[in-house]
C-alpha cells in the first residue's frame, strides 16, 4: 500500500453503516459496507459472529434491513443507478434472491416499514404519482394512499422507516406528506395501514413535523416526533392513545431528534446537533432527566439502542474514519485502519447581511500562501459536519486550504436560516459563498489568485452560478452532477425532486418563469471565463444528464475552456474504483489550471 497515494488509501479503507436489526430478532443485523470495493449489503449474526456479503450488484446497494422475524435480508436494488428499483429478499444465511413485495411498481423508494402482521411500502412512479401500500400476510399489496404531491413512509429522510413507519403492533402507520405544497415543511399523518383511514394529523405547512421512532412495545401508541415550535428542531412525544402531545424540555442549544427508544419504553435516545457536531443523551420520558451518552467529539451518523440497553452508534470526525462504537467503549465491528486526515477547524465569517456563517476549514501543512478551494455542499438542505471526507483530504494533500461554508439554506442552524433560501436560490446561497471567499483572501496564508470553486449536486449548481455571476473571482471550477439548466432539470428529474423545486421556488417553471430564469445557471453561462470541469452521471435522476449537457453546450459555444467526465451510473457512484477515477480526474484538471499544486 506504500505506493498507493494516501488520498487513495483513505478512499479504499472499508466503511460501513450502522447495523440495523428488527426488535423481534435483534441478533440478526444488516449493514452496508464498501469492503468489497462496491457498496453492498452484508448480514451479521451477533450471537455467532458470522458475517457475509448478501448483495452483489455492479451498481452497488446501500439500503437494507432484516425481515421482521430475522429470517431474511431485504435490500433495495437499482438497475442503472438512476435510483429507481425494487425491494428484493434473500435468506439470512444465504440462498436465492427473489422479489420481496410482488405487485409493486418499479419506481423510487419512499420508505419501507415492517411490524406485526403488516408491511408498509412507499413508491413514487415515473408518472409522478406517490403511492403507499399496506401489505398484510399472504395478501397482495393494497394501495392505501396516493397523490401527485410528495408522500412517503415516515423516516425515509434518514433511512429510518424501520422504526418510524409502523407502530410495534402494526396497527398505526406514520406518513409524511406535502399536500400543502411544501416538502421542506412536511406534515405528519397517522393512518390505519389496513385501510388508509386517517387517525390523526399534525402540521400545516408553516413548519416541519417529522416522525422519528415508535415506542418498542406492542400496544404502546407513543410516537417520537421532531417539530419546529420556534426556530430550532425540538423533540416531542405524541401519545396517540391518549391524544396527548408533550415536548421534551431539553436545555441544549442545537437541534434535537429522538433516534430510538430504550427497551423498557421509559427513556429515549436523543441526538443533539450544534454547529456541525453531535452528542447523544438518554432522556427519561416521565421526568425529563437528561443523561449524557459518552462518545468522542465529532459527528454521530446514526445510533440505536440494543436490547440490553447499550447504545450503538456510528462516529467520525474530520481526521478519523467512521467506526461503529458502543457506549461501553467497545467496537462491535472493528474495521481495518485508515490513514488519518487533517482536522476540521471551525470557521466563522460575516455575510453581506451582518449574519455569522459557520463552516469548516482544513489547512494543509506548510506556511503558505496556499491555493484555496471553496467546497460547497449539496442538498441544499444539508450541512457539512465534522466528518471524515477523503475527497476533501485529497485536495488538502494537493496543497489547497479547503473551506466548507454552511450557507443560508443549510440545515442545522435553525428554520429561519434554512428557509432563507426559499424564493431566492442562486443568490442567498451564492452570496454567502462569495462572502466566504472574501473572508478567506484576507488571510496571509491564502493566495486569492488561486481560488477554486467546487461542489457536487447543489454544490455543483452553486459552482456554476458563482462562475457565471462572479467570473473574476475564480481560477477554475469543478461542477459535479450539477443543475446546469434548471428548467430542463425540472422536466427530467424524479418526482420528489420536482416537489423540492416547487417548494423552493414557490411553483413550477411555468408558474414562476422569471424566478427560474434568474436562478438558472444557463442564464449566465455566456459570462463564464474560468476553466470548468464537469463530472456527470449518465443515469442521474436528480440532476439529469440532458440538462447538464445543455449547459456544457452553452459554454462550449461561448468558447469557455471546459472538460467533461462522464460515468455510467447516477447521482454519485457506489463503486470505489469509479470514485477514485473521478477524484484523480479532478486532481489532474486542477494541476493544469492552478499553479503550484503538489503531486499526490
Amino acid at each position: 500500500m506504500d505506493t498507493v497515494p494516501v488520498w487513495e488509501q483513505r478512499l479504499r479503507a472499508p466503511k460501513m453503516t450502522l447495523p440495523r436489526w428488527s426488535r423481534s430478532a435483534p441478533d440478526r443485523t444488516v449493514f452496508a459496507s464498501s469492503a468489497s470495493g462496491v457498496w453492498q449489503i452484508h448480514s451479521w449474526d451477533v450471537s455467532t459472529g458470522e458475517r457475509r456479503q448478501v448483495s452483489d450488484h455492479p451498481v452497488g446497494v446501500l439500503e437494507g434491513v432484516p425481515t421482521r422475524d430475522g429470517t431474511g435480508v431485504v435490500f433495495w436494488q437499482e438497475d442503472t443507478g438512476d435510483e429507481t428499483g425494487r425491494w428484493l429478499v434473500q435468506p439470512f444465511g444465504g440462498g436465492e434472491t427473489i422479489p420481496f413485495l410482488d405487485g409493486l411498481p418499479v419506481g423510487w423508494n419512499e420508505g419501507l416499514a415492517q411490524a406485526e402482521g403488516m408491511i408498509l411500502a412507499g413508491i413514487s412512479t415515473p408518472e409522478g404519482v406517490f403511492e403507499i401500500y399496506g401489505i398484510a400476510p399472504d395478501a397482495p399489496p393494497h394501495l392505501i394512499a396516493a397523490g401527485k404531491e410528495w408522500l412517503a413512509v415516515a423516516g425515509v429522510f434518514a433511512s429510518g422507516s424501520d422504526v418510524a413507519g409502523l407502530s410495534a403492533d402494526g396497527t398505526l402507520a406514520a406518513l409524511q406528506h406535502a399536500e400543502h405544497g411544501d416538502i421542506t415543511h412536511p406534515a405528519l399523518r397517522i393512518v390505519d395501514p389496513r385501510t388508509g383511514a386517517a387517525v390523526a394529523e399534525r402540521g400545516d405547512g408553516s413548519s416541519a413535523v417529522v416522525a422519528t421512532a415508535w415506542a418498542p412495545e406492542a400496544g404502546d401508541q407513543r410516537l417520537a416526533v421532531v417539530h419546529e415550535p420556534e426556530d430550532r428542531e425540538r423533540a416531542a412525544i405524541w401519545d396517540l392513545a391518549m391524544g396527548e402531545w408533550r415536548d421534551l424540555d431539553v436545555a441544549l442549544p442545537g437541534d434535537h431528534a429522538v433516534l430510538d427508544w430504550y427497551p423498557d419504553g421509559g427513556s429515549v435516545l436523543l441526538r443533539h446537533v450544534f454547529e456541525g457536531r453531535a452528542e447523544l443523551y438518554r432522556v427519561e420520558v416521565a421526568t425529563g432527566a437528561v443523561h449524557p451518552v459518552v462518545t468522542p467529539r465529532g459527528s454521530i451518523g446514526d445510533a440505536r439502542v440494543r436490547p440490553d440497553g447499550r447504545v450503538w452508534c456510528t462516529q467520525l470526525d474530520g481526521a478519523h474514519r467512521v467506526r461503529v462504537l458502543s457506549d461501553d467503549g467497545a467496537e462491535p465491528i472493528e474495521l481495518p485502519p485508515a490513514p488519518a486526515g487533517r482536522p476540521f477547524q471551525d470557521w466563522r465569517y460575516t455575510n453581506d447581511h451582518g449574519q455569522e456563517v459557520h463552516g469548516w476549514i482544513v489547512e494543509p501543512d506548510g506556511d503558505g500562501p496556499h491555493p484555496v478551494m471553496v467546497f460547497v455542499h449539496g442538498g441544499p438542505h444539508w450541512l457539512y459536519e465534522d466528518a471524515y471526507m477523503p475527497e476533501v483530504q485529497a485536495y488538502v494533500d494537493a496543497g489547497f486550504l479547503v473551506a466548507m461554508p454552511n450557507y443560508r439554506g443549510s440545515t442545522g442552524y435553525g428554520r429561519a436560516w434554512r428557509d432563507a433560501l426559499t424564493g431566492d436560490p442562486g443568490f442567498t446561497d451564492v452570496d454567502d459563498v462569495t462572502a466566504g471567499l472574501r473572508d478567506l483572501v484576507r488571510r496571509p496564508d491564502v493566495d486569492g489568485d488561486r481560488a477554486v470553486i467546487a461542489g457536487w449536486s447543489w454544490g455543483g449548481y452553486i459552482t456554476l452560478m458563482e462562475l457565471g455571476r462572479n467570473p473574476d473571482l475564480w481560477r477554475a471550477g469543478m461542477a459535479g452532477v450539477p443543475v446546469g439548466d434548471y428548467v430542463g432539470a425540472y422536466e427530467q428529474e424524479a418526482p420528489a425532486l420536482q416537489a423540492m423545486d416547487r417548494a423552493l421556488f414557490g411553483g413550477t417553471p411555468d408558474e414562476k418563469p422569471d424566478l427560474y430564469r434568474r436562478a438558472n445557471p444557463i442564464t449566465y453561462a455566456g459570462d463564464v471565463r474560468a476553466p470548468v470541469l464537469f463530472v456527470i452521471g449518465d443515469n442521474d435522476s436528480r440532476c439529469p444528464l440532458e440538462q447538464a449537457l445543455a449547459y456544457v453546450d452553452r459554454v462550449a459555444a461561448a468558447g469557455t475552456p471546459h472538460e467533461v467526465y462522464r460515468y455510467t451510473t447516477g447521482h454519485g457512484s457506489l463503486d470505489i474504483d469509479e470514485e477514485i477515477r473521478q477524484i484523480r480526474t479532478i486532481l489532474d484538471f486542477l494541476r493544469r489550471q492552478v499553479p503550484g499544486l503538489r503531486s499526490v
